[in-house]
């Protein structure tokens, strides 16, 4: 890997990051709308899902983790379509630096502003009432699902946020991102679900990598679902960069 592509990337990823510390409103606000739906689901339907012997704020964190990233990315896609709308990627082209370096600025921006989130909602839950029983090696495995995650969907946001003409369609493909979890495990029982819906749920993406997170911080074996979802993971984030890298070659070209 050429130096000077890591030393663009550095450089630029520490403007993007200098943008999203002027307005940290931004990180805290994409948490805002996961920590109220949790709140909504454990203190008003938790009563009535039945999820065994586990705690509600237990089963439904992982859930309400892949919406707050669902809820992140979508900043991403606007940061850099308005970089395009302000003719700075235009700017960076006619300067000697390496041009997939701006993208995963973007990318690395993005997984500092998600996890950020990810914290807060996290100490949210602590104070809900969350306990893990999991170790360091655990939750070590669930921060790097959670990466795995954020990287493959920040890529998708790498897409929509070159190929969108407006901010309204930038603000929009993250729909079916924020509201696929609640098509999954993530908080009730499949087995309550009807046939269909069922069949959808339980071989659908979140599915996979709730059920590993979940398993995890319980401190419990993941089993094969641990390797569904980072497969899930991994070949999302594959097809993404692929897809990114050529709308960026579509766009410059």
């Amino acid at each position: 890997m050429p130096t000077h592509f890591l030393g663009d990337t550095a450089a630029l990823t520490g403007r993007t990051l200098r943008h999203v510390t002027r307005s940290l409103d931004t990180v805290l606000s994409t948490a805002v709308m996961p920590i109220a739906m949790m709140l909504m689901f454990v203190y008003v339907f938790g009563g009535a899902i039945d999820t065994g012997r586990a705690r509600y704020v237990d089963y439904l964190l992982p859930g309400i983790l892949l919406i707050t990233i669902g809820s992140g990315i979508s900043y991403t896609a606007f940061r850099l379509f308005m970089d395009l709308k302000s003719g700075i990627l235009e700017r960076f082209r006619s300067m000697p630096i390496a041009g997939s370096s701006v993208l995963w600025a973007h990318v690395l921006t993005s997984l500092v502003a998600n996890l950020i989130s990810l914290v807060v909602v996290v100490a949210v839950a602590l104070l809900m009432g969350f306990r893990s029983g999991a170790g360091v090696l655990p939750w070590l495995g669930v921060a790097g699902i959670l990466v795995l995650f954020i990287l493959a969907l920040t890529w998708i946001a790498v897409i929509a946020g070159l190929s969108a003409s407006s901010v309204d369609g930038v603000g929009v493909f993250s729909y079916p991102l924020i509201f696929l979890p609640f098509v999954s495990s993530a908080f009730v029982p499949t087995a309550t679900m009807p046939g269909p819906v069922r069949w959808f749920a339980e071989n659908q993406p979140v599915t996979s990598i709730v059920d590993t997170i979940r398993s995890l911080l319980a401190g419990q074996p993941a089993g094969g679902d641990s390797w569904v979802a980072l497969l899930w993971c991994a070949g999302i984030l594959v097809i993404a960069y692929a897809g990114a890298m050529a709308a960026y070659r579509r766009k410059i070209a």
